[in-house]
């Protein structure tokens, strides 16, 4: 006996009975009769399923998949009044539910499935020691009309929003100071709806900074799978100033043009993350590691650190697969990106500052990734130059170092590496190994190195710039560069 738990009590769902005929007829004349008018069914519904408007005599339909019990007590959306017709609002049915999951911790949580349906809401918080379940076919579907969007203070390591100064608008579900979050399911949708808020954006019609689609905040020990995200106003994901994090098979999508920064994932001043097994085609980066913005992001003072991001297929057409910054004024460390492929990106792994931004970014590791139709595959960038309001101190230089790249292929890359440091900024410490990436520009200068410190070990492809050391393939020192502080960045190709 299967038990649904709702708020006023237990349904019981007794399984049917089977029933089997007490006796088949003998006579043979009878049983011929009953194969040919068998196989004449057959072949009439055969008939239908092939002619699309033809006749279909059975229709089977595959039996919802069953939803898992993944806490104590389990609940529908429907049982506290939602209606997924895409059209009835269902806010206050999410708000019932959320507050009445908040009162069951000590009885470890609780679960909402959301089925199957188009549930329209507005903005909804969630509560510590809750799963959110979308089944398969059902669809948040984020109401388009700002006026029901919350707004909320600027985020404090970033002194403004994003946007524009003030306030900003909240994320269409959002989470702060909770533990023991789950947002799971069958492959249930969560869909923003942001093709007008990205028109209102690009006309200038938007007097505050876009929300994010998810977005947890001060939180810890949070899951994220199973699920699709799609048409974010803004970034799509954005766990700001989280502990325990995994995000793992999460199909991420916008429109790769005209959808404005809808990042796929922002992990923003977090620590012990892995974002692993997921597939990101969105109008921005798809990755994006964060912590801060100038001298807000250096008051702040927390770091992005534990990161590790492996498995993905991400798509950026405008932007970058994987990036870090370039707002990482608390710091970003100990990032590992692993078994990545990039595919049709203006930018395959970047990472960006400039001056005023402080903090540093180092032990980056980047393993087995593929670039395939990249423009340019490997980015570090310090003059980004984008600052939230003229108080940043353009003393405050980031530091980079300790950054590595194994086992690095591709093909159709424009231009496989540019690495450009600065007399203030250096870049320190950078290492390349088992790298062979096929070129589609013919052309010298696709090496591209300024003010860079660091080695090539063993056999790289293309040839690398004259600023690093050569080793060989067991870390003999071949050559010494004399000249770490060539400018070879050529933005015109």
């Amino acid at each position: 006996m299967m038990e649904i738990f709702s708020p006023s009590g237990r349904l019981h769902m007794p399984g049917q009975r089977r029933w089997l005929p007490s006796a088949i007829p003998g006579h043979r004349p009878f049983l011929i009769g009953l194969w040919v008018l068998g196989f004449a069914l057959v072949f009439l519904w055969q008939r239908g399923s092939v002619v699309g408007g033809g006749p279909r005599i059975f229709s089977w339909a595959a039996p919802p998949r069953p939803l898992p019990k993944l806490r104590p007590l389990a609940f529908n959306l429907t049982d506290f009044g939602g209606v997924g017709d895409g059209v009835t609002l269902n806010t206050e049915a999410f708000e019932r539910a959320v507050a009445f999951i908040s009162k069951l911790r000590k009885k470890g949580g609780g679960q909402l499935n959301v089925q199957a349906g188009v549930w329209l809401t507005a903005p909804f918080n969630l509560t510590s020691h809750m799963t959110l379940f979308l089944a398969e076919g059902a669809v948040i579907l984020g109401i388009q009309d700002e006026s029901y969007w919350p707004l909320m203070p600027p985020l404090r390591s970033y002194g403004h929003g994003r946007e524009q100064k003030g306030p900003r608008y909240g994320s269409l579900i959002h989470g702060q100071n909770l533990k023991d979050v789950v947002i799971t399911g069958h492959n249930g949708t969560i869909d923003g709806q942001g093709k007008s808020w990205w028109t209102k954006f690009r006309k200038k019609l938007l007097k505050h900074t876009r929300g994010p689609l998810v977005q947890i905040m001060w939180s810890r020990d949070i899951v994220i799978s199973n699920i699709t995200l799609q048409n974010s106003p803004f970034w799509t994901l954005h766990p700001y100033d989280c502990k325990n994090v995994t995000i793992t098979n999460v199909t991420i999508l916008a429109p790769v043009s005209g959808a404005p920064n809808t990042d796929g994932i922002n992990p923003d001043s977090c620590r012990d993350m892995v974002i692993e097994n997921c597939y990101i085609s969105v109008g921005d980066d798809g990755v994006a590691i964060k912590s801060g913005w100038d001298q807000y992001g250096i008051a702040y003072g927390q770091p992005s650190m534990n990161i590790l991001i492996r498995n993905l297929v991400v798509r950026s057409v405008v932007s970058a697969g994987v990036s870090i910054g370039s707002e990482m004024s608390g710091g970003v460390s100990n990032v590992s990106v692993e078994n990545v492929h990039i595919w049709e990106s203006r930018r395959g792994v970047r990472i960006k500052t400039a001056p005023g931004r402080g903090g540093y970014v180092r032990g980056i590791s980047y393993r087995n990734i593929t670039f395939d139709n990249v423009r340019v595959g490997i980015v570090i960038k310090t003059d980004y130059n984008e600052h939230p309001d003229e108080g940043f101190d353009p003393k405050a230089t980031p530091t980079l170092k300790n950054i590595s790249f194994t086992g690095i292929h591709g093909q159709e890359v424009r231009v496989p590496v540019r690495i450009q440091g600065s007399e203030e900024i250096p870049v320190k410490d950078i290492t390349f190994q088992d790298m062979s990436v096929g070129i589609s520009y013919k052309k010298k200068h696709i090496f591209q190195c300024s003010f860079v410190q660091g080695r090539v070990i063993g056999s790289v492809f293309p040839a690398p710039c004259e600023n690093l050391d050569k080793y060989d393939e067991r870390g003999q020192l071949v050559m010494r560069s004399i000249s770490q502080n060539n400018t070879d960045i050529d933005y015109d190709f």
